[in-house]
Parts: C-alpha cells; sequence; structure tokens
C-alpha cells in the first residue's frame, strides 16, 4: 500500500505544481504550499518502501507492479472525472508522459532501482520482468506525446 501512495503523492504534487504555473500569482503561491505537503507525504512513503524493499524484495516488488499497472488518480470517483482527466492531459497539467517522466522514472526507475533488486523469487522476477516491459511501453508512449506536444506548440506558434 505504501508503494501506491508514494506513487500517488507525487502524482498529485506534480499536478498542483503544474496547476500554479497556470494560475495567477496567489494561486501559484497556494499550490505551491500544497504541492510541498505532497511531497512530504511523497518522500514518507518512498522511503518507507525502500526500507521495506531491503527486507522482503519479492513481497515489494509484487506489490509495485500491481501498484504500477492499476495506478489512478486520486478523484476517479468524482462524477465526469475523464472528462476532467482529459481537460487536464489537454492543459499539460498531468498526462502519461508527465506520469512517465515525474513519478514512474525518478521513483520506481532511479529510488527503488527494480531493474537491480536482488534475492527475488520466482513470482517476483516474473513481477518485475512484467513492471520493466511496462516502464519500456510507458517510455514509448511518453515521447510520442511529446513529440505531438512539440509539434502543436510549433504549430501555434507559427500561426498568424
Amino acid at each position: 500500500m505504501a508503494e501506491g501512495r508514494a506513487l500517488q503523492e507525487l502524482a498529485t504534487r506534480v499536478a498542483h505544481r503544474n496547476t500554479g504555473r497556470r494560475l495567477d500569482a496567489a494561486g501559484d503561491n497556494v499550490m505551491k504550499r500544497v504541492a510541498a505537503d505532497e511531497n512530504l507525504h511523497h518522500l514518507f512513503y518512498r522511503d518507507l518502501v525502500s526500507v521495506a524493499i531491503e527486507l522482503d524484495p519479492s513481497t515489494m516488488i509484487e506489490a509495485i507492479e500491481r501498484q504500477v499497472t492499476n495506478f489512478e488518480m486520486p478523484g476517479v470517483a468524482i462524477p465526469q472525472f475523464r472528462r476532467h482527466a482529459a481537460a487536464i492531459a489537454s492543459a499539460g497539467i498531468y498526462d502519461l508522459a508527465i506520469h512517465h517522466h515525474h513519478v514512474l522514472q525518478p521513483v520506481v526507475g532511479r529510488s527503488w532501482s527494480v531493474a537491480h533488486v536482488e534475492g527475488l523469487d520466482t513470482n517476483a522476477a516474473q513481477a518485475r520482468d512484467r513492471l520493466l516491459a511496462r516502464m519500456a511501453r510507458s517510455e514509448r508512449v511518453a515521447v510520442r506525446l511529446d513529440e505531438r506536444r512539440d509539434e502543436r506548440r510549433l504549430a501555434s506558434s507559427a500561426a498568424p
């Protein structure tokens, strides 16, 4: 559960900061404070998971794989959440590319360094293989989204 919280808290922090950057100075300051609180939560859970990986690597790798596979932003139960999520993505606040670059890579890839965790049982090794394959797919999607975003920016800056 802590692995899911670590990812959700960081995702929320990133989304709050990106929202603040689109507001006036007062709104940005409020969102900076909210994001800072989310970051403290993220750091607690990230570090908790790091220790848990050392203590029980197989259980934790399987749990991380489940959380990455089933990740949902907080608020999915809100009516019309999918429509709101599409608007949030369109505004560049949070999308799959941002999720990959600012949540998955820094935490799963670097902090927890799942590719290098040793002492896994067979099921956990298979879970890690699935997780790494998902991360590779996520990276390919992120690159495509980044390219499309860049193309849109160029097109809008070139328009009269």
